[in-house]
């Protein structure tokens, strides 16, 4: 299946407190965000992808032209300047650049790359820095299996904060961590039938126009609830813990490697 993915918006300045990228392309270890979730999805066999840009276009473009395999995989440099790759990351990838504008929604990048996908029978979409290890052929397969436009992750909240309760009086009646509720949040990892195209208008959201608004109400959006790992890197307290982990060789995420991952190797179902 092609997979969308979104990394247009607006970034953070980078550490070095010099330089602008898009969030996406911010480094935990040697390669960016966006290639580990590009390497989730290649590692079910997905390997068609379109990137939505927007600001920080020429960072994104820079790195997959300059791409040097040699920083993930082992190789054999020989005598003559040869390098010889004992297996290497993006070889048999096919990633198309779309501008899809500066300060447009999810969901009208997602209209601008229509033609990409229009033909499909369903396809993948997913923000671009955004790590789970969920198994990606039941969330498809549960989608195929229904009349539905749209499945999405459902993640447990992220947030360390504390839902306090409080009587008329001001007396702290209950203290519950966000984590704790018996609620589910959007994770992203959205599989999609091109029928998504219909309920979606020039300039709009995916999630609060399209899914919400139209898809909810017509029964015609489910979800994959998710117990398992799932973080978004959307501060940089955030990133610092997946640096932390990567440098532990503790990644849940990389699926796609046995050692780091902590778990066997998926088979590549779905493909």
């Amino acid at each position: 299946m092609k997979v969308v993915l979104f990394c247009g918006g607006f970034g953070m300045r980078m550490r070095d407190g010099v330089t602008n990228a898009p969030k996406p392309m911010a480094m935990i270890g040697d390669r960016p965000l966006m290639w580990h979730v590009m390497r989730y999805y290649a590692h079910y066999g997905h390997t068609e992808f379109i990137l939505c840009l927007g600001y920080g276009a020429a960072a994104v473009k820079d790195f997959f032209l300059s791409y040097d395999e040699t920083r993930s995989n082992d190789f054999v440099l020989n005598g003559d300047g040869q390098v010889e790759l004992f297996k290497t990351d993006i070889s048999d990838w096919k990633i198309t650049f779309v501008d899809t504008g500066l300060h447009s929604a999810i969901g009208e990048r997602l209209r601008r790359v229509k033609r990409f996908v229009e033909d499909e029978e369903m396809f993948l979409a997913n923000y671009a820095d955004v790590f789970t290890n969920a198994p990606l052929p039941d969330m498809i397969s549960r989608l195929e299996a229904s009349d539905a436009v749209v499945s999405l992750i459902a993640v447990q909240p992220q947030s360390s904060h504390h839902v306090v309760e409080v009587s008329e009086a001001g007396l702290i009646t209950g203290v519950t961590p966000v984590r704790d509720l018996l609620q589910w949040e959007n994770g992203g990892y959205f599989v999609l039938r091109p029928e998504i195209f219909d309920y979606l208008d020039e300039g709009e959201d995916l999630v609060e126009d399209a899914i919400m608004r139209r898809l909810v109400p017509q029964r015609k959006a489910i979800a994959y609830p998710y117990k398992g790992y799932w973080s978004p890197a959307d501060t940089v307290k955030e990133r610092a813990q997946m640096e932390e982990m990567y440098y532990r060789g503790n990644c849940p995420w990389m699926i796609w490697d046995p050692e780091r991952s902590g778990r066997p190797a998926a088979s590549q179902a779905g493909q």
